[in-house]
């Protein structure tokens, strides 16, 4: 077959046997240009070396960094046509191919690992399009054998492993959930010796799991960066390959697999938000989806208790962040990866926080929306889009963006508290206390006026002990189920209408200026 690549308005022939296909995506990375067929299954790479020099049939130039054009393909009988001399020339970017990953390993990647983890769905989201007020398309990684997205890079690393080595010795990662899981997995599937250090706050579930796996689980250390210490020792002691769960360059790679599908699956893309851990993730990602398609916007989320990538971004370089305990305990990584960090500030246009209540919040709407159960470091993307979050602003509006998923192991009395943490953001979960009259008659009245409101009562606790006011009355509390903020606002008016001193969502802390250390009155 002889083919035609169309590039703009400017045509460029070459004689050259092909694969069936409808579509070519050149993707240049220095001295290599990438050919990019999409499959049925799994896209298929072909890489070559091309010389600006050279005029032979097999020579291309391309002056952009990503270039879209269709094929046409025909048959040709006898010699080939001469190609047309290249009107175009090539970029050359000498400082991307220095980076500890470029598009290349990304590509070799896919390949190698395509056989092992799932090749996850990347779907529009009707509802959470209309919440959000754009084209929201959500690729569920959490849907992996383990439960996250941590296997891709876990396969690359131990199929690089065995290319070097067709007899290694074992490998070694400290980790407290999803890296280990992947890790274990993958060593058993492709017969190589596994050895996870965990802290002690890992969750049991995990460590059962890393065990059933056949992987040695050693607990050391009451944070991961003890674990650590540990797990580097044994690599010098029993010659183990050790591989960072967010650093290790082959880690990268193997996640920045899930950029290429996302081009695949969705080549209109106009941005793409990952959350942000140890920045291995969102490295992988932007690189590829900036190869591939460069006027995709990628952006990173992560949690404002745990944003040690906003911490490297104002120093230049990674330092430690002093992290606190979040919903999206996947993502709290006190200090990210030197590896991951270089190559993320290249493409990463701009990374954000979000808060907990935005992390809960998120984990309700795809339970409810999307019967998807995420943990809070997997759906920090959303957390970020939905409305009053750092990426609810105009320029993203209507636009096609897609969400990776990344995990899901949240257990499950972590999410009942959670969901509550959610509906509570949502105002459809409200706490008040009330004063009541302590005589027959007084709490009935309060539930009475709930009753005309259409307030579900789920608990009701009176005190008596602690209301220093007047001794024939009582201080009421209740948590009560609404429909949303207006319902609130309606109960919380028709209460006050009614005469309740009301003290009207309370905290934790006693609020300020109340005249016995605890009940304040609140005015409409």
């Amino acid at each position: 077959f002889f083919f035609r690549l169309t590039l703009n308005s400017t045509s460029c022939s070459s004689s050259r046997r092909m694969l069936p296909s409808t579509r070519l995506l050149l993707a240049t990375n220095a001295s290599r240009v990438r050919l990019f067929w999409p499959g049925a299954s799994m896209s298929t790479f072909l890489s070559s070396s091309f010389s600006t020099e050279s005029t032979s049939d097999d020579d291309v130039e391309i002056a952009d960094e990503a270039v879209c054009g269709e094929i046409e393909e025909e048959e040709v009988t006898g010699a080939a046509a001469p190609a047309p001399e290249p009107s175009l020339t090539r970029s050359v970017v000498t400082d991307l191919d220095s980076l500890p990953i470029t598009f290349s390993d990304i590509s070799r990647a896919s390949v190698s690992i395509r056989s092992g983890i799932v090749r996850t769905p990347c779907v529009q989201s009707h509802f959470l399009s209309e919440i959000v007020g754009a084209n929201v398309y959500l690729k569920s990684e959490f849907r992996q054998f383990t439960g996250s997205f941590k296997e891709r890079g876990a396969r690359n690393a131990i199929q690089k492993l065995l290319q070097e080595d067709e007899r290694p010795v074992g490998v070694i990662a400290a980790s407290a959930g999803n890296h280990a899981l992947a890790l274990a997995w993958h060593g058993k599937q492709l017969n190589v010796p596994v050895t996870v250090v965990m802290p002690h706050v890992a969750p049991m579930a995990k460590v059962d799991k890393c065990r059933k796996f056949g992987a040695r689980v050693i607990i050391e250390g009451e944070h991961i960066g003890e674990a650590k210490v540990l797990a580097e020792e044994l690599v010098a002691s029993e010659q183990l390959s050790y591989v960072n769960g967010y650093d290790d360059p082959m880690i990268l790679a193997g996640a920045g697999t899930i950029g290429i599908e996302i081009i695949d699956d969705c080549p209109d893309v106009d941005a793409v938000v990952v959350p942000v851990g140890g920045a291995g993730l969102i490295a992988g990602v932007s690189c590829a989806i900036k190869t591939l398609k460069p006027d995709t916007q990628v952006f990173g989320v992560e949690p404002e208790f745990a944003a040690s990538y906003t911490a490297a971004s104002k120093a230049g370089k990674p330092v430690p962040f002093d992290v606190k305990p979040t919903l999206g305990d996947g993502l709290a990584v006190p200090v990210v990866g030197p590896h991951a960090f270089e190559v993320a500030r290249h493409y990463v246009d701009e990374v954000v926080t979000c808060t907990e209540k935005e992390i809960s919040l998120s984990i309700l709407r795809l339970v409810e929306n999307e019967k998807m159960v995420v943990e809070g470091g997997g759906a920090s993307g959303l957390a970020a889009c939905l409305p009053g979050g750092a990426l609810d602003r105009p320029s993203l509006k209507g636009k096609n963006v897609v969400i990776p998923l990344c995990g899901g192991n949240i257990d499950t009395t972590t999410l009942g508290r959670v969901l509550d943490r959610g509906l509570a953001a949502d105002s459809r979960l409200v706490n008040f206390e009330a004063v009541v009259s302590d005589r027959p008659g007084g709490i009935a009245r309060l539930t009475a006026v709930l009753c005309e409101e259409g307030a579900s009562i789920k608990d009701i606790y009176h005190e008596r002990a602690w209301l220093y006011t007047s001794i024939d009355q009582v201080r009421v509390k209740c948590v009560v189920e609404l429909q949303g903020k207006e319902h609130a606002m309606r109960l919380k008016k028709a209460l006050l209408d009614k005469g309740y001193p009301l003290n009207w969502c309370i905290d934790d802390e006693p609020p300020a200026g109340s005249s016995d250390g605890f009940f304040q009155h609140v005015t409409a």
